[in-house]
């Protein structure tokens, strides 16, 4: 709000609140680079989604996400157990971990509207990120 000049002008910024709910692991995982935070991006004819998923392998079998036509999404996966090999072949366990322990999570949330769950791209970047596009419901999409 300005009040210069006495003359009022109040900025609103439009914000797409999503409420993610975390289960397992991902709920415990307070310290170091953290499990499930989401983006969330909207253009006319798709939404995207990012979500941070450190120490999760790129091997898509173990990530399950779920989209459903409402906009409801569910992604579903198992932060692994890491033992670290050394140079004398002994392995080491963590004693003191500050990511995600290991085990099943769950992170669920809502786009901003209806989705085709029939038409999305889903790809797992090397820095850890899950990245989707889901085409919104009832869009026409141009062939070039």
């Amino acid at each position: 709000m300005n009040t210069e000049n006495n003359q009022t002008t109040t900025t609103t910024h439009s914000k797409v609140i999503s409420h993610v709910f975390f289960t397992g692991t991902a709920k415990q995982g307070s310290a170091g680079p953290p499990v499930g935070l989401v983006d969330i991006g909207v253009s006319e004819v798709a939404y995207i989604f990012r979500v941070s998923l450190p120490g999760i392998e790129k091997n898509q079998d173990k990530i399950k996400c779920e989209i459903q036509r409402e906009g409801r999404v569910c992604i579903q996966g198992v932060v692994p157990e890491i033992a670290i090999p050394s140079d004398t072949g002994c392995l080491y366990r963590m004693q003191v971990q500050q990511l995600c322990p290991p085990g099943p999570f769950s992170i669920t949330f809502n786009l901003p509207g209806q989705v085709d769950p029939r038409l999305f791209s889903p790809h797992f970047r090397p820095d850890g990120i899950f990245e989707v596009v889901v085409v919104k419901l009832g869009v026409r999409i141009p062939t070039s």
